[in-house]
């Protein structure tokens, strides 16, 4: 059975990633043999370098990959499914996304640097937020399992194989914001259709928009884009 490989950076040692990180905890539930997990513990590197890593250390070891945060809730007990599921019919898929993409996008949700959503029509995804189940709210951005421009990079789901063939890396310019936007607009050039997909999840954190590193990595994105 084809290998389903977590790619994790935590700033958690190892013992404490399993026993206490929302993903850590979540994934020690399964002892499934076709489950590994590449652990970065104790992590200062940005999130690009590492995935990097991971891919390069699949070349001749092919997986699928999932690339996901430390902080997720994984609540689904047929995830391995799921994740099967998307990559039936999507070469790259996530949890939430915009169907469009509009000019110096800041976001994957938003419009302008003012922050203003996108109507739900042009997005797609659920995900819940808070830190114990059941979750203390559920974003429905709007109906999954549709193609998309752009996905949050929360959790990403890819073959080593389709990133490899297509010399698909992430930019490590982008440490932690926008490591995700920028892959999603390398993946529409090379023709990489991408989805997002029904895989239940309550994610901890909602993210720092608006911070100093945020404003720098838009910098830094809008210099590489121009759009």
């Amino acid at each position: 059975m084809e290998k389903i490989r977590f790619v994790v950076a935590s700033r958690a040692g190892r013992d404490d990633f399993f026993a206490k990180t929302a993903t850590g905890k979540s994934l020690s539930m399964y002892d499934f043999p076709f489950l590994e997990i590449e652990l970065y513990p104790e992590n200062r590197d940005g999130l690009a370098k590492i995935y990097n890593t991971a891919i390069d250390n699949s070349r001749d070891d092919p997986a699928i990959l999932v690339f996901a945060h430390d902080d997720l809730h994984i609540t689904d007990y047929f995830w391995a499914d799921q994740v099967r599921g998307a990559l039936a019919r999507f070469q790259l898929a996530g949890l939430a996304g915009n169907r469009r993409r509009v000019p110096k996008q800041p976001g994957w949700p938003f419009v302008d640097d003012k922050f203003t959503w996108d109507s739900r029509d042009n997005l797609s995804g659920v995900v819940g937020h808070g830190k114990t189940f059941p979750p203390a709210n559920i974003s429905f951005y709007g109906e999954p399992c549709q193609e998309v421009k752009l996905l949050d990079g929360m959790l990403l789901m890819t073959r080593s194989t389709t990133l490899i063939e297509h010399g698909l890396r992430f930019d490590e310019r982008f440490t932690f914001h926008f490591y995700d936007m920028d892959l999603c607009r390398q993946a529409e050039l090379q023709g990489i259709s991408m989805g997002t997909w029904r895989l239940p999840v309550i994610h901890e954190s909602g993210g720092s928009f608006g911070s100093e590193a945020w404003k720098e990595a838009y910098r830094a994105y809008l210099e590489k884009w121009k759009d």
